[in-house]
């Protein structure tokens, strides 16, 4: 196997225990946020040449992402790596009972091409601050991103306990052959699947990010002109390739004829009467992904854009209605920047259309009575919820970022990413003294020693206090 070595190399590397202390830890996670101060404009290049990105938008969704969960980690590392105490049955009260944060050792990082940076980076945080090796996979299919990572990440880091792996499919599936600790993936289903298989065949445990889609119910109370511009910013940012965009609308007929106008205006307002001029907004990512997206505009009738320019892999922000269930969009994640809207009658309807297919990665929900939000949240399941807004709820890294069934399996950002990567240790510690306390547990049996033992090793359950 070609990656073997590699993977031997770091492996004598974590064994080492040189990645267990904090200082090294810290120092490495220093070096990725002068990474990203060093190559700011190189990151701003390469992924406006693969996606077309605009410089705001990387910014905020690559850079100051990344920074933020560098800053957080760098600020509460020395409190999330501590032994956490815990309660003591009667016979362990002069014992040390406590969860160690292990490492696993070698982990694996294999990332989308849809936000080169922020995908494999945030995860590669709390990989290093948990301790572990890691072998980074960057997207092929962002090509001058991946070229960047390969190139320039290895200097910053490590190179004993970290290291960059480029190339496609072949490349890839040679190295799932290997045994890793851990693997994390950020995909589509199909492809999680695949490594989830792999991984299985060493036992190895997995993080699956992966998408769905999502959502978003808007209620026939609420803001509409606020609604338009939340959604349409949450679907268009990244030209609508984003895992938590809104992947289509659920509202009434008569909220459909409201939300038109307002979307276009939304649109208008933020590209301009011709989008393909506007520096804000991006590109399909490849000639494959733009065929794709292209052919589900064949679902319902386009009221809004519907406009393509394949040579530049340019597709216009796009609305459509008259949408069935039924219809191919409906049947794969968009992953671009069209927004079909489904008709249902009430809230209830909505609900029953949610829970009738597969959970996804977010729900959103609009309504200016906080009884209906409260109500789309209760009564669906999906990795994450926002109400009143699209995407913003990732941005913060004090929430859990996952997804459930379908849509994935485990979570990240912040201290999630570092539980992530650690191995909650069950540790306890006796003295060597203290023998004839031990003494019941020892054959020949006898039921008064169950009796002494039972009465010290025993969990009793809180009786109920009422006041009268």
């Amino acid at each position: 196997n070609p990656f073997a070595g590699l993977v031997s190399h770091l492996r004598a590397s974590w064994l080492s225990g040189k990645t267990r202390p904090m200082e090294y830890r810290v120092a490495q996670l220093e070096a990725l946020e002068r990474f990203l101060d060093d190559k700011k404009q190189q990151i701003m290049d390469a992924t406006a040449s693969d996606l077309g990105k605009p410089p705001f938008e990387t910014e905020l969704s690559e850079i100051l992402v990344c920074k933020n969960e560098l800053h957080e980690t760098l600020n509460n590392l020395s409190h999330w790596m501590k032994d956490e105490k815990v309660d003591r049955i009667l016979a362990m009260q002069l014992d040390s009972a406590f969860i160690r944060k292990d490492p696993y050792g070698v982990v694996l990082i294999i990332a989308p091409w849809n936000y080169p940076i922020q995908l494999f980076l945030v995860p590669l945080i709390g990989a290093i601050a948990a301790g572990n090796c890691v072998i980074v996979k960057p997207s092929e299919v962002s090509k001058k991103t991946e070229r960047l990572v390969a190139e320039a990440l290895p200097s910053y880091l490590d190179k004993d306990c970290f290291a960059v792996v480029t190339g496609g499919v072949p490349e890839t599936t040679r190295l799932l052959e290997n045994k890793f600790d851990y693997i994390f993936f950020t995909g589509t289903p199909p492809v999680g699947r695949i490594v989830m298989t792999a991984a299985a065949k060493h036992l190895t445990p997995v993080t699956l990010e992966l998408g769905g889609k999502n959502p978003c119910y808007v209620s026939d109370t609420c803001d509409v002109t606020n609604v338009a511009r939340r959604v349409a910013w949450g679907r268009f940012f990244n030209a609508g390739q984003t895992c938590i965009a809104p992947d289509y609308l659920l509202c009434t007929l008569e909220m459909q004829e409201k939300l038109l106008p307002a979307l276009e205006k939304a649109i208008n307002d933020f590209y301009g009467p011709n989008p393909r001029e506007s520096p804000d907004f991006g590109r399909i990512v490849s000639a494959k992904q733009f065929q794709r997206v292209q052919r589900l505009l064949g679902s319902g009738r386009v009221a809004i854009g519907g406009q393509t320019d394949e040579a530049e892999r340019y597709i216009a922000p796009t609305v459509l209605v008259d949408v069935q269930p039924s219809d191919p969009i409906m049947q794969e994640e968009i992953f671009g920047p069209i927004l079909p809207i489904v008709i249902i009658t009430n809230v209830d309807e909505a609900i029953d259309f949610i829970n009738s297919r597969e959970r996804p990665l977010a729900v959103y929900a609009f309504s200016s009575d906080d009884k209906v939000v409260n109500r789309i949240l209760e009564r669906t399941s999906s990795g994450g919820f926002c109400g009143n807004d699209t995407l913003m709820h990732v941005t913060l890294p004090s929430l859990p970022f996952g997804g459930i069934g379908n849509s994935g399996l485990g979570t990240h950002h912040g201290k999630f990413s570092f539980d992530t990567f650690s191995h909650c240790r069950g540790c306890l510690k006796r003295g060597m003294g203290r023998e004839s306390l031990n003494a019941p547990r020892y054959p020949p049996y006898s039921q008064r020693r169950f009796g002494l033992i039972q009465a010290t090793l025993k969990v009793a359950r809180k009786s109920d206090c009422t006041l009268l």
